[in-house]
């Protein structure tokens, strides 16, 4: 493993580093990748950063945007940068399936692999890490890494704070969280010193819906939202025939199943979506439910312990049953 030293050394010559984070780059994944874009091109570097899939509309005001590389668009050029890379950070993820199609490519490159996350487990595949399960977002990791670990704090720019402001924001839920702690809000406010302008970012990311987002949310809220008072759970599933009916693109369903944690007395929302390929599941809960673990021994996923991801290749309906024949499983935990 490399260590602080070794690492500020190999970042002190000019060097090719490619940049890369999960699959359907959520606001964390992309605020943490393009703050570290911004960082290494100042100092010098060849930089390109490189993400599984597109990511949502919502995201595409953020500076730097417009050199990100899609893989499954670009998949030659893509893999020859891999290859060529003498660095690869790997942000917001621990293990290589999470890119997806872009995993053989990362798992066989010869570069120094740096992971920068805050998901629990990691795979072991990085030769440095800087990675903490408590931390609220891998861009208040990447801000520690850049200011602490690296001794680099002059080098945070309006753009890298921008970045950084965008990631923390988002991943906090808007600093609602339970791990939004005072180091937190200090990071927040040192960001918005240095030139974030934090209620530019709010409005980009949280006033920016289409029409169609707004009217698909509206028919879930009536058609597609099941309230299970016994076991204070709550679900949205939504079919591939809602999806097509409102027309919806990447990141349009982000946020949905907050809404149904926010009925009084509940402590657990599920998101189940048919994408076709597969059925996506995301729970959300408050308190100590463990949606981690829910996702990790049912649907061949994982993340925090309130905010957690999973999927399955079962139909639609056959997942739902699914989880509502888990929940007699857990309802001691559910009703405490």
């Amino acid at each position: 493993m490399f260590t602080p030293e070794t690492l500020r050394e190999e970042l002190a010559k000019p060097r090719q580093i490619v940049i890369t984070t999960h699959h359907k780059p959520d606001g964390d994944a992309l605020g943490s990748s393009l703050a570290v874009y911004h960082w290494l091109k100042a100092s010098g570097h060849t930089v390109n950063v490189i993400v599984p899939s597109d990511f949502p509309l919502f995201l595409d005001w953020m500076p730097g945007r417009q050199h990100i590389i899609i893989y499954t668009a670009n998949k030659a050029a893509s893999d020859t940068l891999i290859a060529a890379a003498d660095i690869i950070f790997c942000l917001d993820f621990n293990g290589l399936p999470r890119i997806h199609a872009m995993a053989d490519s990362v798992r066989s490159a010869n570069g120094v692999k740096i992971m920068i996350d805050h998901h629990l487990d990691p795979e072991g595949f990085d030769n440095y890490r800087h990675w903490d399960s408590s931390a609220a977002a891998t861009a208040q990791l990447v801000y520690d890494f850049i200011v602490n670990v690296m001794g680099d704090h002059s080098a945070i720019t309006p753009e890298i704070a921008t970045c950084l402001y965008t990631g923390i924001m988002t991943d906090t839920g808007s600093f609602r969280f339970q791990t939004t702690t005072p180091s937190v809000h200090l990071i927040a406010a040192d960001l918005i010193a240095l030139g974030a302008k934090n209620w530019e970012i709010h409005e980009h990311v949280y006033n920016s819906y289409t029409e169609n987002r707004l009217k698909f949310l509206g028919f879930c809220l009536l058609n597609r939202l099941e309230v299970m008072h016994e076991y204070r759970t709550a679900l949205f599933s939504i079919s591939r025939q809602d999806l097509d009916r409102f027309n919806i693109a990447t990141g349009d369903t982000e946020g949905l199943v907050n809404y149904a944690l926010a009925i009084s007395g509940m402590k657990l929302a599920a998101l189940i979506v048919d994408r076709t390929d597969q059925v996506k599941l995301s729970l959300r809960s408050i308190g100590d439910f463990p949606c981690n673990e829910v996702c990790r021994d049912h649907f061949n996923g994982g993340g925090h312990r309130n905010a957690a991801g999973g999927n399955s290749n079962e139909p639609l309906p056959d997942v739902v049953q699914k989880f509502k024949a888990l929940l007699p499983e857990y309802k001691t935990r559910l009703v405490q």
